[in-house]
């Protein structure tokens, strides 16, 4: 037993270091979905029900459904593109230095590698622990210095890395709860154009700790049916680092802080089983982005922190996030099971508050996937999935009429378009061992 907890520890540590080594995109508003293989052949449908230990991710009850020991390790490849064009900026207007500014740009995003680790052990008939590692926040986007938008964009970083161990108790066969705790550090790094002859940039640059808790039930009513739902609380990021200012530009650089107020989350999903070979899958997720409202970077001493005469802030100001989505799972044989689904995501960005910078909007997903058992191994199950991500054509709008909270008549216009879609492959390995049914608790019924 002392051996496979070992065997778990160390694991889990591998997949948290090559996280610390690995870059982040963006996903709806910044949080990265990307955290299951299996999920992500089927657009994430049904994913808080169950199916595979990622699961634990949007309901931490869903270990209960893995006897003995499981682990579980993945990777996700993401491959942006968001093509901006633009009608309408100052900089590229502005007499002599306009054409340094005239150009679009072909690609925003980066691509990005987002690994995850997990591990259950059934310490009883009843009882179990878990553990997760991975990103659920990320971005990453690259600009030239000298574009149309670059009063409003420039290179930009966000990377997470959080830590939830979970306990989960089994109530009998048709009802499981779980707890846990989410442990959550941030880097984020931000560029603002200050000069444009020659171009210049601001930098800020921190990091912090946040905390938070996950909550979760799974619920069994007939044995081809599981309904999970699952709760990921707010965390109040507090970010701590510094701004630097080239020389010739006033404000006050050194030492600044501000918070980052991190949506919570709430996940439904239904498992229904029909006939011997097909799942239904169906799934809800709800997303409090609008707690994040406008985050003001402040000096220690608690006054604005500033760049020339004005504070810096970031009106996100963003709307809740939904996303539905309907797959199904088919088994083939024992060893094979192929899936596919499809889910439509409504983004908490807004045409009134969007940015050059995360120009993130309504999207369709589309996702197939697979999972294969080796007969010649036993408890080891391999998961891919793909999904395609169109997003709908986004318009950006920064201007004095537009109302844009993001607009400064120091950085003036900039009116655009981008055309933006995702591709997303995942991967994963699954190892089940000691998985024999323990034994349940038996109870006398009388009348």
């Amino acid at each position: 037993m002392k051996q496979s907890i070992r065997t778990i520890l160390l694991a889990s540590s591998a997949i948290a270091t090559l996280a610390l080594a690995s870059a982040t995109a963006q996903a709806g508003g910044f949080a990265l979905r990307e955290q299951s293989a299996a999920g992500q052949g089927a657009s994430f449908a049904g994913i808080a029900a169950g199916g595979a230990l990622s699961s634990m991710f949007w309901n931490p009850a869903t270990i209960t459904q893995f006897s003995g020991k499981t682990f579980e390790a993945g990777v996700t490849g993401i491959f942006p593109s968001a093509a901006h064009s633009y009608s309408a900026s100052t900089l590229a207007g502005a007499p002599v230095i306009g054409a340094l500014y005239r150009g679009d740009l072909g690609n925003s995003g980066d691509q990005a590698i987002v690994p995850n680790v997990y591990g259950s052990w059934q310490l009883s008939p009843d009882l179990w622990l878990g553990l997760s590692v991975n990103a659920p926040f990320g971005l990453g986007v690259s600009f030239p210095t000298t574009w149309a938008g670059a009063a409003y964009a420039q290179q930009s970083s966000i990377r997470t890395y959080n830590t939830s161990p979970t306990i989960a108790y089994k109530f009998n066969d048709w009802l499981s709860v779980a707890a846990g705790v989410q442990v959550q550090y941030m880097q984020v790094q931000y560029g603002q154009l200050v000069g444009a002859f020659p171009a210049t940039t601001a930098q800020i640059g921190g990091a912090g700790f946040g905390y938070g808790f996950t909550l979760g039930a799974t619920i069994t009513p007939t044995p081809t049916t599981q309904i999970g739902i699952g709760y990921r609380s707010a965390i109040n990021q507090k970010i701590n680092g510094n701004m630097t200012l080239p020389g010739a530009v006033p404000g006050t650089p050194g030492s600044v802080n501000t918070t980052l107020n991190l949506p919570d989350m709430i996940t439904v999903g239904l498992r229904q089983g029909i006939g011997d070979r097909f799942t239904l899958l169906a799934g809800f997720e709800w997303s409090g982005w609008s707690r994040i409202g406008t985050a003001n970077l402040l000096q220690p001493n608690g006054a604005p922190a500033l760049i020339g005469a004005g504070a810096v802030r970031f009106p996100f100001n963003y709307s809740d996030g939904f996303f539905y989505s309907l797959g199904g799972e088919y088994k083939v044989d024992p060893q094979l099971t192929l899936r596919a689904g499809i889910a439509f995501e409504k983004s908490p960005i807004t045409d009134a508050v969007r940015t050059p910078r995360l120009p993130d909007n309504d999207r369709m997903w589309y996702s197939v996937g697979a999972s294969y058992k080796p007969a010649a191994f036993q408890g080891l199950t391999f998961d891919l999935g793909y999904s395609f991500i169109d997003v709908k054509n986004t318009p950006i709008n920064i201007s004095a009429a537009s109302g844009n909270p993001w607009f400064s008549p120091a950085l003036g216009t900039y009116i655009g378009s981008v055309s933006s879609n995702i591709h997303i492959l995942s991967v994963a390995m699954r190892y089940q061992w000691d998985a024999d049914p323990a034994p349940r608790r038996t109870h006398l019924v009388t009348k």
